[in-house]
């Protein structure tokens, strides 16, 4: 049995790792303060003889008592929406500080325990991309003082800090960068796309779309990347290697929003308000790589995720 510590683990992506990973019999020791995290996540894995919760915060050192086979470092606020409670930008020292000083602690952490260690980049290393799709030898456009900067260089830092520990100390390290991802366990106020879209069309909101909505994003089902990121962490050849995961298909912000009206059958207008600085106009991964190391290849279609999404969601309004 191996045993996984999941900083984060009560996040949205934290959370359905923590249950992939116990179902397929490992321990898990779940790490979050639940600033942006809901212990709704992980109550039903509370009372599992495999699973251990510590409400800590991971830019204060701990102690781990137990033996550790790899760490999952996917603790930050994600979202860029400036109107989410649970956002990066209404966090933006708390998400700076947990991918410099929570990165650090997590590194001696593997260190000391001789344990893989698995960074939970993003796409948003990119930027505002020149390239698309994006390949991980693509060095980004990113504004480094802008208003998503505390996020974006965050990330950035936390990589250097990951490769640094991997070509000094000879530390496990891989580093995964997540491209849009959606799926239950969503929070109706995180401040992403479809959960945004979901939510308004559900309760007969105006659907909300910044600028004119010709932007585009790549949507990958929580299930798939969960997949992806174990595979990550289980191959031996992926040691210092940088990774994309997500789902390449690509759709404009627009048609998104039809298809979660359609889907929800609501009667929600499409409205439109100004565009939020430094948001990038195309996201779209480029997985050759994901393929040939891991064999990751997302399954499930847009339509059919945003089905058992707006199921979750039907259950939570």
């Amino acid at each position: 049995m191996n045993t996984y510590l999941v900083a984060g683990g009560a996040g949205f992506i934290g959370a359905c790792l923590c249950e992939e990973l116990l179902e397929k019999g490992d321990r898990v020791i779940c790490v979050d303060n639940l600033i942006t995290g809901s212990k709704e996540n992980i109550v039903p894995y509370l009372k599992h003889p495999n699973f251990i919760f510590l409400d800590q915060n991971v830019t204060e050192k701990f102690v781990v008592a137990n033996e550790v086979s790899g760490i999952f470092h996917l603790a930050s606020p994600a979202s860029p929406n400036s109107k989410s409670p649970r956002s990066y930008i209404a966090f933006p020292v708390e998400t700076l500080l947990v991918n410099s000083i929570g990165t650090y602690n997590l590194l001696e952490l593997a260190k000391k325990k001789h344990a893989r260690f698995v960074y939970a980049s993003t796409s948003e290393v990119y930027g505002d991309p020149a390239v698309s799709p994006q390949p991980e030898t693509y060095f980004g456009n990113v504004n480094p003082n802008g208003v998503r900067s505390m996020y974006d260089e965050g990330k950035r830092f936390g990589e250097a800090m990951s490769m640094t520990y991997y070509r000094k100390f000879g530390v496990n390290v891989r580093i995964m960068r997540i491209f849009n991802t959606y799926g239950p366990k969503m929070q109706k106020d995180d401040g992403r796309v479809i959960s945004n879209f979901i939510t308004q069309a559900l309760t007969g909101e105006p659907i909300t779309i910044y600028g004119d909505g010709l932007q585009t994003r790549s949507f990958c089902y929580v299930k798939d990347l969960v997949d992806g990121i174990i595979r990550l962490m289980e191959e031996q050849q992926a040691k210092g290697e940088v990774v994309n995961l997500g789902n390449p298909t690509e759709h404009t912000i627009k048609q998104i929003a039809a298809i979660v009206k359609k889907l929800t059958d609501s009667n929600s207008k499409i409205v439109y308000e100004d565009l939020p600085e430094d948001d990038p106009k195309k996201r779209k991964p480029d997985i050759s790589k994901a393929e040939a190391l891991l064999g990751f290849v997302p399954k499930r279609s847009l339509e059919s995720g945003l089905e058992k999404t707006i199921e979750y969601f039907r259950s939570k309004i």
